[in-house]
């Protein structure tokens, strides 16, 4: 933690949208972000900001390895999180967290999870390697079974947690893994969300 004060002394963090000094993303920036709610089948997902402008900016430097921005995102996202949640991260691919060092996502739900006085489970696997960048919006929706879960969820209530919801399709393959094992799984929070056809519409969350 001194070494962590120290290299932050010498070498601040900068906003990744604004290039501000302090954070990796600053609160003026987080401020421009608005709440909104996915409806999926079976699925409610509630996402931080829509994946645009300084959020968008934000989720990219998080996905080029920033660290400073996982923890920014963290704090950001927290309050959507109530105390005692238990969050289960969306795994990366492999290939991916060798390139960045970390998996992002996993990251970012376990400081959050400790900000909001909540849980992280990391149970979700891939079973292959393949991701969903790339694919066309049909192939996205297309792709089943891509998640296998360990039983420690069985019998209990969680929320599957992301960084980006663009057609659903990964939260909905990720909950049918936890059902499999016997979890409940109602809710997911992510940092941001896309327009997914008419369920996207903004939603009040209480401070």
């Amino acid at each position: 933690m001194a070494l962590r004060r120290l290299l932050d002394f010498f070498f601040p963090p900068q906003c990744v949208s604004c290039n501000a000094l302090g954070s990796g993303f600053c609160d003026l920036c987080a401020r421009c972000a608005k709440t909104i709610v996915v409806r999926l089948p079976s699925i409610r997902v509630t996402a931080f900001g829509s994946y645009e402008g300084p959020l968008r900016a934000a989720i990219l430097g998080l996905k080029d390895g920033r660290r400073d921005v996982a923890e920014a995102l963290a704090r950001a996202v927290a309050p959507l999180v109530p105390p005692g949640s238990v969050l289960i991260p969306v795994p990366t691919t492999a290939k991916r967290r060798r390139v960045r060092g970390f998996d992002g996502v996993v990251l970012v739900a376990r400081s959050t999870a400790e900000i909001a006085g909540a849980s992280a489970l990391t149970v979700l696997a891939k079973r292959t390697g393949d991701a969903q960048h790339g694919r066309s919006r049909a192939e996205r929706l297309d792709a089943r079974g891509r998640f296998v879960c360990d039983g420690s969820v069985a019998g209990r209530r969680v929320t599957l947690f992301d960084d980006v919801c663009t057609t659903g399709a990964t939260l909905r393959d990720c909950a049918a893994a936890v059902r499999e094992a016997g979890g409940c799984v109602e809710d997911a929070v992510v940092v941001a969300a896309t327009k997914v056809g008419q369920s996207w519409r903004p939603a009040t969350i209480a401070s």
